[in-house]
């Protein structure tokens, strides 16, 4: 076996309460969630306290404003992810067990379902009060990396979307026994540690641009133009880490050990994440060249 970084001893729990014969437990991937919500909420209370940024040098909405549009982006990723990784990802298992599809505490979210939640959440919201779409939706994507990293971070944690078997230095050897079994390997095999690789692009790389994009250019002045570069940011990052992600087990079969829902060959294709990215690429790509354009005076 080549050298390998062993699972650091960190439990997925951060605390349990033991009471009347009820387990209460605080997950590392539900505060991951919180820290995220919060982290945004900041940075969006940032933004639009600093009217300069905006187009008519007026913020897209008020802080009272900021605070009922969360409760409503709550609901839409929570609602949004946990439907889209049961439409998306395993629709045959959760139309024969329709009860578990709301049981989001026991796993299962899908980025691209929350980010369709959180769209239309907002779109509501936006037409109910009469504020600015596109300056809205630049003030969402320079909140919503914080949580992406933290989200993948507290996937590594849990031991759970491990990345393909590697011969590299960092690769990790996962608790979990289905993840040390890899075709050929003698022994515990490691694997690409893609929930890291996908916290550095989504999360610490793709943020830290917004961020010097939102408070250190005129790019806020373009409304539209800040989200563009987050989903055309977003879906690279996820498109690349999907060559080193293991597909999810209901797309792997022994003649499709990539899990390719799209194959072109027997060896190259495209993974139900890459599938579901291309689109955004492509999306985000429209917005840059629409409204990149300079701002009028």
């Amino acid at each position: 076996m080549h050298a390998a970084i062993p699972f650091p001893d960190i439990s997925p729990e951060i605390v349990s309460i033991h009471l009347m014969g009820l387990t209460l437990s605080l997950r590392w991937y539900a505060m991951a969630y919180l820290v995220g919500i919060v982290i945004g909420w900041l940075l969006a209370r940032a933004a639009i306290s600093r009217a300069r940024l905006w187009p008519g040098d007026t913020g897209p909405m008020s802080r009272t404003q900021l605070d009922d549009l969360m409760t409503w982006l709550i609901l839409g990723v929570v609602l949004g992810g946990r439907l889209g990784f049961v439409l998306f990802y395993e629709p045959a298992y959760y139309l024969s067990h329709p009860a578990q599809i709301l049981q989001v505490w026991n796993g299962g979210m899908s980025f691209h379902g929350g980010l369709l939640g959180v769209t239309v959440a907002m779109l509501v919201f936006c037409r109910k009060y009469g504020l600015p779409i596109r300056s809205t939706m630049d003030m969402l994507a320079l909140a919503a990396p914080p949580g992406l990293m933290l989200g993948r971070i507290a996937n590594f944690i849990n031991g759970e979307l491990w990345g393909r078997p590697t011969d590299l230095p960092w690769g990790v050897i996962f608790p979990s026994p289905e993840a040390q079994t890899c075709a050929g390997v003698i022994g515990p095999c490691a694997r690409h540690p893609s929930q890291l690789y996908e916290a550095g692009l989504e999360g610490l790389i793709l943020g830290t641009l917004l961020l010097i994009l939102a408070f250190g250019t005129r790019t806020l002045k373009r409304p539209g133009l800040l989200t563009g570069i987050f989903v055309m940011g977003y879906g690279i990052a996820r498109f690349i880490v999907e060559f080193f992600r293991l597909a999810d087990a209901q797309f792997i079969t022994p003649d499709n050990p990539h899990g390719h829902v799209l194959r072109f060959t027997a060896e190259y294709g495209l993974t139900m994440g890459q599938l579901l990215s291309t689109p955004m690429i492509l999306l985000g790509l429209i917005f840059i060249l629409a409204f990149g354009r300079r701002a009028r005076p």
